[in-house]
Order: C-alpha cells, then structure tokens, then sequence
C-alpha cells in the first residue's frame, strides 16, 4: 500500500474512541479483580463491580462524544466507524457480558450451562448487528438519516450495566430482591434479540451545540440531570429503560411525537431490497447496469 493510501485520521474523534477502547478494557480489569475478591471471600468485592459499572457507562459517553466530534469537524470517515465498531465490542459486548455471567448468570445451572450461553449469545448478537451497520453504512443504505436498525448495542450495554448498578445498590441496603435478579437472563436474551431485530431507535444525532427547544424542554432537562446525578444507583437504569421500551412503543407513535421527543425530523424507510443488496455484499449499480443491458427489460437502450 503505497503512503497515498493510508487512511488519514482524524485526533479528535480518534481520541473519543480510544477513551472508549480503555474504560472497557478498565471495566474488564475490574470484573476480574471483583472475581478474585469474591472467590477469596473478601466481602466489599461488589466495590470493584461498581468501578467496572462507572466504566461502562462512561464507554457510552465517550461513544456519544465520538461521533458528534466527527460529524461537527466534518472528519466521518470508514477508519472511524470501523474503528468505533472495535471498541463497542470490547467495551460494550465483552464487558457486560462478563460483569452479568459474574453476578447473576453463574449462579444459572439448571439445565448446566445455560448462564455462560446467554452470554455468549448476547456477545454474538452485538457483533452480528455491528457487522450489519457496518454493512449498511459502507454501501450508503440507510433505514433512516438519524436512526439505528435494531437496539444499539451501546444501550444495550447500559440497560445491563444500570440494572446490575441497582441490584447491588438493593443488596448493600439490604432489600430483598430474591429470585428477582435472576431476570436479568431473560433481559439479556431479550436484548440479543432486539440487537439484531428490524426495530428502529432513535440515535438523537440532531442533538446539538446548535439544537433549540422550548423554555420547558430546557428546563426538565436541567431537572432530569441534576435528578439523575443525585440518585446515580437507579436514575440510569430508568433512563435507559425507557429508551429500550421507547423503541418497542414507537411503531404506535404518531408522527409528531415522534418529531417532538426525538428531535428530528421524520425520514424514508429503507428499500428493502437496498438493504439485501448491501449485506449480501451486492454493488447496487452494477445490478442496475446489468438490468439495462438484459434482453427484454424495459430499460434496455436501443441503438
């Protein structure tokens, strides 16, 4: 490869992502620390859950961030998003399904096995649907200009994380949650599912430095932060709760809501035909070129 064709990279966005990268793979450490602690029997081992916890749901900021540097600098490019598609597998596909098989899922041994499967198979399904995207966006298909194809698998990673926050905030003040907890394994097939199903979500990339909105809009927004902030053991788990419910309602939202809590205006539905083409790994215009030069079509060019 001659220096003409190495990708150019961009700093900034480049940066977000590496930040990325490193709190999964802090977050991961800290799994690991937590299980050496619990095997000892040492009792504040939950403390490094927590750490890994913070460090995923600091993963989603960073992913949030890398996007919106790059799109408002102009810098989108295939090295980021291919770049972006690494670090969400670490930090948003191995390291959930570490932390829940270690809390909840190891405990699952009836049929003998099936803990570690749920998480192998919400690992899986967050690289099928990141491939997709990949997929859909290298050949320029898009099901929309500002949504997501199926649950993206960084709000995946933070219903996991916020719910795991919460039961071991219910443990520590000891409140009893019992078999309670043992959902999370029916929350994470759920989520495996959802990852790569045709629901669309809203990605809420209208949202920024220039986005304006009413003078009640700011202020519960001000409210829901300085809320959130001030109860950090459950808050997360209600925000992205109800942005995965959100995404099951809004086929049976209308139109303006929609335009109203998403912040964006409504666009196209994909080709589904677009979409088959582009995951087989199909060049849409040579398609169209061939159906021009084929005998009897309708588009052929009679010289």
């Amino acid at each position: 490869m001659s220096p003409d064709q190495e990708p150019r990279i961009p700093v900034l966005p480049t940066m977000m992502t590496a930040g990325n990268i490193l709190c999964g793979f802090v977050a991961i450490l800290e799994i690991f620390d937590g299980r050496h602690l619990a095997m000892n029997t040492v009792p504040n081992h939950y403390q490094h859950y927590h750490y890994a916890i913070v460090f995923i749901l600091l993963a989603c900021l960073f992913d949030a961030l890398d996007g919106r540097v790059a799109r408002m600098g102009g810098t989108e490019s295939p090295f980021g998003r291919e770049l972006d598609s690494l670090a969400d597998i670490v930090s948003f596909g191995v390291a959930p399904a570490l932390l829940v098989h270690d809390i909840v899922l190891k405990e699952i041994d009836t049929p003998k096995g099936l803990g570690w499967l749920i998480s192998c198979v919400y690992l899986v399904c967050g690289a099928m649907r990141l491939a997709r995207f990949n997929c859909l966006a290298a050949a320029d298909v898009k099901c929309s200009m500002k949504g997501f194809r199926g649950c993206p698998i960084p709000a995946a990673a933070g219903v996991i994380s916020s719910l795991t926050l919460l039961i071991i905030w219910l443990d520590s003040t000891e409140r009893e949650i019992g078999n309670w907890k043992y959902a999370l394994a029916g929350l994470m097939a759920l989520l495996s599912y959802l990852m790569v199903s045709s629901l669309e979500y809203p990605s809420f990339k209208a949202v920024n430095w220039r986005t304006k909105r009413s003078f009640h809009w700011v202020l519960i927004s001000i409210f829901v932060v300085a809320f959130t902030v001030m109860n950090w053991h459950w808050m997360p788990a209600v925000l992205f709760v109800s942005y995965l419910l959100y995404g099951l309602a809004r086929p049976w939202v209308s139109r303006k809501w929609r335009q109203e809590i998403e912040i964006e205006a409504e666009t196209l539905e994909i080709d589904p035909g677009l979409e088959t083409l582009a995951l087989n790994g199909t060049d849409a215009d040579a398609e169209d070129d061939a159906s021009r030069q084929r005998p009897g079509s309708d588009t052929t060019v009679q010289i």
